[in-house]
């Protein structure tokens, strides 16, 4: 808003959350979407330019830490100006003179130092730097504008079947988890979010899959500060080919992505971008859809590697495209295939069948139904002791595969889900979490902690 008149002005936010073709990525699912705003809302007064952002990208590189600089900087005015540019980059200093800016434009400036005596972000030690940018216009000491930021040494690469951090290889023992809770329904507060992470913690887990859209920047900070890495995706999840031929699709889910990175990059705790859950990789359409997406975040970002997660079984036609090939899969669940059977034949089936052979592999889903306080004397589905025993096989087949990278367990709590799946959905709930939905445990809990311990 420019050239505002000096009174008082009233700021609507409208927030619209019903199904409809206007909206290509939302639709009726196996998660709830809530109505209302349900981030936080800033307003902020800006003088004649701003920085939009500082991105961070480190990389070690000949026995010392080294980081590309890039600051994107808007000048809001209808004239022409020069700035002064000043970076603040974990106690280092670049300085941009006399910056030109167009009027109404924006430059992007770039800037590669080297650092001593900084220590890398790992899981274990989570070292978090600071980076600032200063605006001043020439000969100037009063700020126009600052922008501040954290971020973490770390390196991420793929190498063959492996996942590197920092040069080391990782397994990842992680859960999904959606923004659902009774109380607060996706707007959590920062002490339910913490509290969620420490059970993560308590569970063993190292890592989370922000399903199946971007997370609260809260979120992502307690993660980057406590060290769980995260498997952060763009908001689609089951659409078919003709959901994915909307017109507004494709945009739409660009928009998701642009806006994901640009928020989101400096955060050391993403490992790895995703894309698309299960939507239509099984067809031509469809991989021309994940083939631009992919394209769109190696342009963004090609400092991480990039996923998406499959449920096709063996009919998946888009492994050649992204970094990690990653499966969600379900026995003795949905089928009742044992475990070590059902994964063993997936895998030889992309080695052999697909241009996902020789990449990371890695299961972004399994799990099983457990109604929280359930038992029969049966131990059938849905009580809590068949949750325990299926979930204790499958983790033990996907970590005990030799070329497997890791497993994701569907999912952290039980969550509320849309209407129209009530049908198979007990309590109109996806009830796979090892947590209800008020964080009590079920006896596959200590499974998992036993495991992933």
């Amino acid at each position: 808003m420019k050239n505002l008149e000096n009174k008082e002005h009233k700021l609507i936010i409208r927030a619209d959350n019903r199904f409809s073709e206007k909206s290509a990525l939302h639709i009726p699912n196996d998660y709830m979407s809530y109505g209302g705003v349900s981030r936080p809302v800033v307003l902020e007064e800006l003088n004649d330019a701003y920085t939009r952002y500082i991105h961070i990208t480190p990389f070690y590189q000949d026995g010392k830490w080294k980081a590309e600089v890039e600051a994107c900087i808007k000048n809001i005015t209808d004239t022409a100006m020069e700035l002064d540019v000043q970076a603040e980059v974990a106690g280092q200093t670049v300085l941009w003179k006399k910056a030109a800016i167009k009027a109404d434009e924006e430059i992007i400036l770039k800037h590669e130092l080297e650092f001593d005596n900084v220590n890398p972000w790992t899981p274990a030690s989570p070292v978090l730097y600071e980076a600032r940018v200063c605006l001043f216009k020439p000969g100037e000491e009063t700020e126009l504008d600052d922008y501040i930021d954290r971020f973490g040494f770390r390196e991420v690469k793929t190498e063959g079947k492996r996942i590197l951090l920092n040069g080391e290889a990782i397994k990842i023992k992680g859960l999904c988890r959606h923004e659902d809770h009774p109380q607060y329904g996706c707007a959590l507060p920062y002490a339910a979010m913490a509290a969620d992470l420490e059970i993560l913690r308590d569970l063993g887990a190292n890592s989370v899959r922000t399903s199946h859209y971007p997370n609260d920047e809260l979120f992502l900070d307690l993660c980057n500060e406590l060290g769980i890495l995260v498997w952060e995706e763009n908001h689609a999840r089951g659409l078919s080919e003709q959901d994915m031929r909307n017109p507004n699709f494709e945009w739409q889910a660009e928009q998701v992505i642009h806006e994901m990175i640009a928020s989101h990059y400096n955060h050391p705790s993403i490992y790895i971008w995703g894309i698309l859950n299960e939507c239509a990789s099984e067809t031509e359409y469809g991989k021309e859809c994940y083939e631009k997406q992919f394209n769109l975040i190696k342009k963004l970002d090609s400092s991480r590697p990039h996923s998406f997660a499959s449920c096709k079984f063996k009919t998946d036609i888009c492994f050649g495209l992204p970094d990690v090939v990653s499966y969600n899969i379900y026995p003795l669940w949905y089928h009742d295939t044992p475990p070590e059977e059902y994964i063993d034949d997936l895998y030889q089936w992309v080695q052999n069948e697909t241009e996902g052979a020789g990449k990371p592999f890695l299961i972004t889903e399994t799990g099983a139904g457990g109604i929280y306080g359930y038992h029969n004397p049966y131990n059938s589905k849905w009580t809590e002791e068949y949750q325990a025993e299926a979930l204790e096989k499958q983790l033990k087949a996907v970590l005990g595969h030799e070329d497997c990278t890791g497993v994701y367990i569907w999912q952290f709590c039980d969550i509320r889900v849309s209407d129209e799946w009530f049908g198979g959905r007990p309590r109109t709930m996806n009830n796979k979490g090892v947590v209800n939905e008020y964080r009590r445990r079920k006896m596959a809990y200590n499974v998992v902690k036993r495991i992933f311990g």
